[in-house]
């Protein structure tokens, strides 16, 4: 996937999940930040960021704050892009190699999952989650509680009791990245439910990604360990 417009800016503050300051060519900025979860560890004062300008003339803030330079690794924070590149490569055939139907936001039950695929008689439903938390080259998923989360791992588990497969994508928005673990320390739970699915079938994969100023793009496999 391909941005448009993008800006360089210096971080200074985020007053709220939704929205940060930035400093862009002499002046301070207000811009969305296209991800609600903590990103402590990215989003520190002085750090370089990467903004997308929106050609919307009504939106109230003119940019969208999408990648961040941490100790000059590339890091895409905006937490749509994940939905986005699985598409392209569930379209390329990087699960199923002949997927005819692939259909975004499934309705299943009360419930909707990111993708249902069909290929030849295999159908499959799948979850997606980007992952932006890393610490030593491990990445590290999630850096919240996450009772969504849990919520989701539950439906694929029962996706799968219909005869479906299930999958839970997690994307690493950089690399390099060594492994990925779930992050037991913040969502004791979430690690919890993801081992109960696991032993019940689903299949959980983990990808890196090839991360530039104006593009994002799924790469390699990532060994998962849990």
């Amino acid at each position: 996937m391909k941005y448009k417009n993008i800006q360089k800016a210096r971080f200074i503050e985020r007053p709220n999940r939704f929205i940060a300051r930035v400093e862009l060519d002499g002046h301070v900025q207000v811009c969305h930040v296209k991800n609600t979860g903590r990103c402590q560890e990215l989003l520190i004062p002085g750090r370089v960021v990467y903004l997308e300008e929106s050609s919307n003339p009504n939106r109230k803030t003119k940019y969208d704050l999408v990648v961040v330079e941490k100790d000059k690794v590339l890091v895409n924070i905006d937490s749509q892009a994940p939905n986005k590149v699985v598409k392209e490569w569930l379209e390329a055939g990087g699960l199923y190699p002949h997927s005819v139907l692939v259909y975004p936001e499934m309705k299943h039950g009360n419930s909707r999952l990111d993708f249902y695929i069909e290929d030849k008689g295999r159908k499959a439903f799948i979850e997606v989650k980007g992952v932006t938390l890393e610490d030593g080259g491990v990445a590290a998923f999630p850096d919240a509680p996450t009772e969504r989360g849990i919520k989701h791992i539950n439906h694929l588990i029962d996706v799968i009791k219909e005869g479906y497969e299930a999958y839970l994508v997690f994307v690493i928005q950089f690399k390099p990245v060594k492994y990925f673990i779930s992050n037991d320390v913040m969502h004791r739970e979430f690690g919890q439910a993801l081992r109960e699915a696991v032993a019940a079938g689903v299949h959980v994969l983990a990808y890196d990604c090839m991360v530039t100023q104006d593009s994002l793009q799924l790469d390699q496999t990532v060994q998962v360990r849990l």
